[in-house]
């Protein structure tokens, strides 16, 4: 081992590395290397001759787990680092509940529900309680009950609180507690867990076995938890109670971050530390290492206005960089177009990727004008934390599958498989197993084994069927202890008929289709081999419960690389770009108004801001409109708070010179705003061909009705020239069509957005 590591470190990153003893508070500023901290701390610990076993590592993404350990792994080698207890709080208890979880009554192969298949259990359960689901709504419930269980509020301990009840009442839903009852019920009957129990029974396998707890607290010497401002309270009283022996706790964060309340995150997790533990050390990390020295100054301005803050003064030695750009719109609409041209201008005047540049907003509703005034200028973009890989429909069917050759028992995992490919098992079916399974207090998995003896509700047919699918998976379920995970995940697409029915289709989505599940076989070889070169398990249960804890930032594809990222600020947190812009800069939209009536969710909103402007490292751009619409009607509105509260010596204003803008109360004044205009870089050397492009296209380019396109046509588009479609695929609105340009080559075009001209 070598201690070269500690080189690389600042004077304040150093002390909070090497001082390893005793209760420890690090407070990381925007950018200041809180992770290169939290590793080298370990690696530290490491090198002072603590076994590996010995310390527990706790983040909130598997992305960041991932990279600390092949950081230390760099540094110790992977004999030492595959020892470290490391990894999401989730991923960390769901391996304490597979050994100690019967205990609980729980068996070791319980498989963890996903955000959809809690709400899938749900909407049954409203159903078969014959509740009206536009009053019991299925995402409400699911927030309460997680809301619950986060305060350590069993279903028992809901149904038995009259505070609880009388919020239902007032609420229009008085049998929430009944939906709540029968949800614990019916996953515990199906040896499932979702996201939420596995904080819960690990606070309860701790209450209820001292021993089991005293183990743990044994077994770890030293606790180290990273983003500590977003623990909620479960988490916070697990992380007490694991300490509590040694006190070697070391917590990083920001306080200026805590942006997870809706969450149940609890931002006195980290004011009080000093209260739950005395004799604490205090480290500030206040080198921003990220951005710019105006983007760095210009938040601190912001954040300075909350009073719950722990005081620190987070500095940059980057250069100084560009003032923030403040852009206004009149309308909503021009808004998008603004951002879109600008990123268009900067993009190619300074030679960055499209990857470059993200657009925050503070709701999802936000990025319908940006999409399309990106599809407008072609720029390619991705909405950040929309569909993952991993929720695509026949990436779940396949997941089923696994899930049920792990567990028979998992009601989700049979209900989404048990009729695909197509077997004649209908939905009426379905329901009578799960009733008759609730009736007989059986699983439904041991309803379908014996369907036979139920004539009164299934006919031979159907229970012939039945037998068919348990036949099914009581074959794929042989030796899958033992194969590892892509042999029996490529056994089971081949046995459940999901390839033959995928690669059947001719269609470019049954195609695509059928390339996903490839890509998802691809990815289990890659894990299987990693786990056994670490020495890990590489079983298919092994993978299934590492996906199971999959975090959206886990789940980026490759495709997705070089594009304009679209997203919440909430999504932004941890990540960084070139050039960030800030959008719905109003106060109708930001703060959110919901916060108006309350100091500390006032604070929240600002702190939000501040993590939303320090995601840029070399520019950053607010922008705002004057007029947005709002269920049909285009509304006034002024710009936010928050740009008042920056020292306008940090700003500046492209539109007018540099001249601030006046609030729409004073419209007397017409502001200054982009045009749809010849580019403003036309005669830039390194843009010479594009605007010959443009030029040749001219303001009179009209597009033609996309529905009238055929295979052979010449045609024209604003940014590729000229070209001939070789080809159209798909069904209206669907339909692409691959033209060869000129100037351009290939491109594959959706035709109702693509706008090209025929000539």
């Amino acid at each position: 081992m070598t201690t070269n590591y500690l080189n690389d470190l600042n004077d304040s990153q150093r002390q909070a590395v090497i001082n390893t003893e005793g209760p420890a508070l690090v407070i990381a500023g925007a950018g200041a290397g809180k992770t290169r901290v939290l590793t080298y701390r370990i690696v530290h610990l490491l090198q002072k001759g603590v076994p590996a076993g010995k310390i527990l590592a706790l983040t909130f993404t598997n992305k960041a787990a991932k990279e600390m350990k092949e950081r230390i792994t760099k540094i110790v080698g992977p004999e030492i680092a595959r020892h470290l207890w490391m990894g999401t709080f989730h991923s960390i208890f769901a391996k304490i509940l597979r050994m100690e979880g019967e205990r609980l009554g729980y068996k070791p192969n319980y498989t963890i529900y996903d955000s959809a298949d809690s709400k899938s259990l749900i909407r049954s359960i409203i159903k078969e309680l014959n509740l009206d689901d536009n009053i019991y709504k299925p995402g409400v419930i699911a927030s309460r009950i997680s809301s619950a269980k986060n305060n350590l509020i069993t279903a028992s301990m809901y149904a038995a609180d009259p505070t609880m009840q009388e919020y239902d009442k007032s609420s229009r839903m008085p049998l929430l507690s009944n939906v709540y009852r029968t949800y614990a019920s019916r996953c515990f009957k199906a040896n499932s867990m979702d996201f939420d129990d596995l904080l819960l029974n690990t606070n309860i396998l701790f209450r209820d076995f001292p021993d089991v707890l005293a183990a743990y607290q044994k077994r770890f010497n030293y606790v180290l938890v990273d983003e500590y401002q977003d623990t909620n309270y479960s988490q916070y009283l697990i992380v007490k109670k694991l300490s509590a022996t040694h006190q070697n706790i070391c917590v990083v964060g920001d306080d200026a971050q805590s942006i997870y309340s809706f969450r149940g995150a609890r931002i006195e997790n980290i004011l009080n530390f000093k209260n739950d533990y005395v004799d604490y050390q205090l480290f500030k990390l206040e080198q921003n290492y990220r951005s710019t020295q105006t983007i760095v100054d210009a938040a601190n301005t912001i954040i300075a206005n909350n009073e719950c803050q722990i005081e620190k003064k987070v500095v940059s030695m980057n250069e100084t960089g560009e003032k923030i750009q403040v852009l206004q719109a009149v309308t909503d609409s021009e808004e998008g177009f603004n951002v879109s041209s600008d990123i268009f201008d900067k993009k190619f005047t300074l030679q960055l990727n499209w990857s470059d540049f993200a657009i925050l907003y503070r709701t999802n509703a936000q990025s319908r004008i940006f999409e399309e005034t990106l599809r407008r200028k072609n720029i390619p973009y991705k909405i950040y934390g929309g569909l993952s890989f991993y929720d695509r429909k026949e990436i779940k069917d396949l997941l089923a599958y696994f899930r049920m050759v792990i567990n028979p028992e998992d009601e989700e995992a049979l209900k989404r498989s048990v009729n695909y490919p197509k077997r004649g098992i209908g939905d009426t079916t379905i329901q009578k197993v799960f009733e008759l399974a609730a009736d007989t207090n059986v699983t439904s998995w041991n309803i379908l084994l014996e369907a036979e003896k139920y004539p009164e509700h299934f006919n031979s047919g159907t229970a012939k069927k039945l037998l068919m699918y348990t036949e099914i998976i009581k074959a794929l379920r042989k030796d899958s202890e033992t194969t590892d995970a892509f042999t029996k995940a490529r056994e089971i697409a081949l046995g459940s008929g999901i390839m033959k029915e995928l690669k059947e289709g001719k269609s470019p989505e049954e195609v695509s289709r059928y390339e996903n599940i490839e890509e998802l076989l691809n990815a289990i070889k890659v894990f299987s081999e990693a786990a056994e070169t670490n020495g890990e398990p590489s079983s298919l249960e092994a993978y299934i419960a590492n996906v199971a804890l999959l975090t959206d930032q886990d789940n980026e594809n490759e495709e997705d690389r070089n594009k304009v990222t679209l997203m919440t600020m909430h999504s932004a947190k941890g990540l960084e770009f070139k050039h960030v812009y800030i959008v719905g800069m109003e106060d109708t939209l930001f703060p959110s108004p919901m916060s108006s009536g309350s100091a500390r969710e006032l604070e929240e909103e600002r702190r939000l801001f501040y993590v939303a402007v320090t995601r840029a490292e070399k520019q950053a751009t607010l922008s705002y409109a004057l007029n947005r619409y709002k269920w049909g009607n285009l509304e006034r509105s002024n710009p936010s708070r928050f740009l008042r509260e920056i020292d306008q010596k940090f700003l500046c204003y492209p539109q007018t010179g540099g001249q601030p803008f006046q609030n729409n109360s004073h419209t007397e004044t017409k502001p200054a705003t982009f045009r749809e205009e010849p580019h403003q870089y036309a005669n830039n050397a390194r843009f010479k061909k594009i605007s010959k492009t443009e030029a040749s296209t001219g303001v009179t380019f009209v597009a033609s009705d996309s529905s009238l396109f055929s295979e052979g046509d010449n045609v024209q588009h604003e940014r590729f020239g000229n070209g001939r479609i070789i080809s159209i695929e798909g069904e209206a609105p669907n339909t692409t069509a691959t033209v060869e340009f000129e100037k351009n080559g290939k491109k594959k075009l959706l035709l109702r957005f693509a706008k090209l001209k025929k000539f």
